[in-house]
């Protein structure tokens, strides 16, 4: 045989061990692009998500029609076939998604970023590389962009000087080459874990004065957004085991925004403001028209009826479209409020009605209909033209001279009406707003007669906050009353009951405050919503407490909130720690004098009271058994009904950094509950006590 073809067999024989690893498709994964003012970027959908885009892609190239695929628990829609990313509840531009294979990077570039889906493609002629073992390739394309694939770990893109594409972060980059990579498992990224599609609660949160809820300026569905990530966080770390064993799902938080429909071109408010703006610090006027102003506004009555309307209707819209998203939620749901958002939401709750109640206006007529009060009056003939317009007692009432004058009513009847109106229904008006909050009224006030004799009577213009005659056609202060002194406007009704409303950084105690209410009824509890936590930082120049105004009597530290890893603060417990020693050095230098006193003055012992065997004991070990005290649970002091009888004022634990100056973190201790783990915790264990799962705090 000849040795020629035995060497070919054997050279056939050996060649799969000689060829290098065969070709493997890429593994595409699915990418966002987020733009910001100075940037752009581009993040990955978690792995869960990501896999079901390449399911539906797959599906598009069989069918014509579009596939929508929901993603990120279900709060934004992407259209496969479009390539694009579609927000569900809120306002958004729709953003560009790709299904990427190839990344590049630059030198001053801190992440990998995707190509688009065409150049990837071309760039798959590294199959013919790896199959055939030739690497050097060089890969040029029209454009005049150059890869070259040195090896299969080495791969670099070189642009041609004085090109400009959307690629180019800078000119000086130019020139400079860029690493190149293939496959998301080839790049250091971070991917995000999947959610859990099983939503436990609901959460709406509603923001404060202006479009900002941060320092960094970011808007409500940034600043919640973080708040879900964090919370998310929390429960795979103090629920783990409860999630593994799939007890629990997730919390679902969506923000309320109220500030784009205050501003919006709807009411005109800014084109009225800017007439009347100083062209002088623009910025700072600019600042304080968009933002500051939102307190006035509120106390408005056409703007606050506006902004009440906005937060109501919207939470309801929420509500609906994520009820039609998850039909199989059954859950409860809470309220959140920052700033002015929780004063909003707590006017809101204060006039919500339960079931048991029927009135459908602010205020309860008698029940003489319509007809009855015109042939009382005998204008009978004018029942056609007020029910044309759809006109009833309790919107009569609200009607004023011009309103009737506009029907083509005389003015004979007109006077008529308007008399009987003030006449019959005012005192039963005024009557109902004694009971329209109970628990939430004026105090009484205190008069003395002649003889010194004090009485207390509740008059009329103090228990109902009347308000001079408005100038503000929309709104007649005259037949208007609320309990707690807010705003006179027609409060709307959410469509579910609250189980938690929860304030950050809430002015609601100075609010009541200035409105003329010093003190909360303990047995006062909000029509639809049965609990009430008051967050705040202890150095928020916007907060107020709660639980002074319900609990006068007892001067009650509130409740401070746990760190989420399960301590205090380092600087906290020195500063206890040395508090404790320094009251036990004291009461040991004070029982020391007292002892080397008796001892030098040596008086007759008749002249000492008789000094019990044990006494100095007893002295010495008081500060023992009060430390002692301090450490057993004390017994629970219930505050009020507000939170069914719970604790109500919750207090952050400042940052070590934040102790140095508190004046200079003022402003951030107000926006720092977006991004406060403690405060997500303290929801969570509030919403999981109440779902009955247990709390499990990890090994440090």
């Amino acid at each position: 045989m000849p040795s020629s073809f035995v060497s070919r067999c054997l050279k056939w024989l050996m060649r799969p061990l000689l060829l290098p690893p065969p070709y493997q498709e890429v593994q595409p994964h699915w990418f966002f692009c987020r733009r910001a003012e100075d940037n752009t970027s581009w993040l990955p959908f978690s792995r869960e998500d990501s896999d079901k885009l390449e399911n539906a892609c797959n599906t598009v190239r069989e069918k014509e029609e579009e596939v929508v695929v929901a993603v990120d628990g279900e709060r934004y829609d992407i259209h496969v076939k479009e390539r694009k990313r579609y927000a569900v509840y809120w306002e958004q531009a729709p953003t560009e998604v790709r299904r990427c294979t190839w990344f590049y990077k630059g030198d001053k570039d801190t992440r990998f970023m995707p190509y688009p889906e065409d150049f990837s493609n071309s760039l798959e002629a590294y199959m013919i590389a790896v199959t055939l073992d030739e690497w050097k390739r060089k890969l040029e394309f029209p454009n005049g962009e150059t890869i070259i694939l040195h090896n299969p770990k080495l791969i670099m893109q070189y642009q041609p000087i004085g090109l400009q594409d959307e690629w180019v972060s800078s000119p000086s980059e130019q020139t400079r080459p860029r690493t190149v990579k293939r496959g998301v498992d080839s790049i250091s990224v971070e991917i995000p874990d999947g959610e859990p599609e099983k939503v436990d609660h609901l959460v709406f949160m509603v923001h404060g004065i202006g479009p900002a809820c941060d320092l960094r300026f970011r808007s409500i569905i940034q600043c919640v957004n973080d708040f879900r990530s964090a919370s998310l966080s929390l429960l795979a770390s103090h629920y783990k085991r409860a999630q593994q064993d799939g007890k629990i799902g997730r919390v679902e938080f969506l923000p309320v925004n109220w500030h784009s429909a205050l501003h919006g071109d709807a009411t005109g408010v800014d084109e009225d403001i800017q007439r009347i703006t100083l062209p002088s610090i623009s910025r700072l006027r600019h600042f304080t028209n968009d933002t500051l102003l939102d307190l006035f506004f509120y106390n408005s009555p056409t703007y606050c009826q506006t902004i009440v309307d906005t937060v109501a209707s919207e939470i309801n819209r929420l509500h609906t479209l994520f009820k039609q998203r998850h039909p199989e939620f059954n859950g409860d749901v809470s309220v959140v409020g920052h700033s002015l958002g929780s004063l909003i939401l707590f006017d809101m709750l204060t006039n919500q009605r339960n079931g048991s109640e029927t009135r459908k206006g602010p205020f309860r007529l008698s029940c003489d209909t319509l007809e009855q009060t015109l042939t009382r009056l005998g204008l009978q003939q004018y029942l056609d033209t007020l029910q044309t317009e759809n006109l009833d007692l309790e919107s009569l009432a609200l009607c004023q001279d011009g309103d009737l004058k506009d029907l083509g009513i005389p003015l004979g009847p007109r006077k008529k009406i308007l008399n009987y109106m003030r006449r019959k229904w005012l005192p039963e008006v005024r009557r109902r707003a004694v009971h329209l909050a109970p628990g939430l009224q004026v105090p009484p006030q205190v008069t003395s007669d002649h003889d010194g004799n004090q009485s207390s009577e509740l008059t009329m213009q103090q228990s109902q906050f009347h308000r001079a005659q408005s100038v503000t056609s929309a709104v007649d202060y005259e037949y208007f009353d609320m309990g707690i002194g807010q705003v006179s406007i027609d409060y709307p009704q959410l469509a579910f009951h609250p189980q938690t409303f929860f304030a950050f950084g809430s002015p609601i105690g100075m609010f009541l405050t200035v409105r003329g209410l010093k003190h909360i009824d303990p047995n006062y509890t909000f029509p639809t919503c049965k609990s009430f936590y008051n967050i705040y930082h202890p150095y928020d120049p916007v907060a107020y407490r709660i639980e002074p105004m319900i609990v006068s009597e007892v001067d009650l530290e509130p409740m401070l909130i746990p760190h989420h890893k399960g301590r205090k603060r380092m600087h906290l417990e020195l500063k206890d720690s040395l508090t404790r020693m320094s009251m036990d050095l004291k009461n040991n230098v004070l029982g020391s004098l007292r002892t080397a006193w008796q001892s030098f003055a040596r008086l007759p012992v008749a002249a000492l009271p008789p000094v019990d065997e044990g006494e100095t004991t007893k002295e010495t070990n008081l500060q023992d058994t009060q430390v002692s005290a301090e450490q057993t649970e004390q017994p629970e002091i219930k505050v009020g009904m507000l939170n069914g009888g719970r604790r109500i004022d919750y207090v952050l634990q400042e940052k070590p950094i934040e102790s140095f100056n508190e004046y200079l973190f003022a402003i951030q201790s107000h926006l720092c509950y977006w991004e406060s783990e403690d405060t997500a915790l303290l929801l969570l264990k509030e919403i999981y006590d109440k779902l009955g799962v247990a709390f499990e705090q990890p090994q440090q």
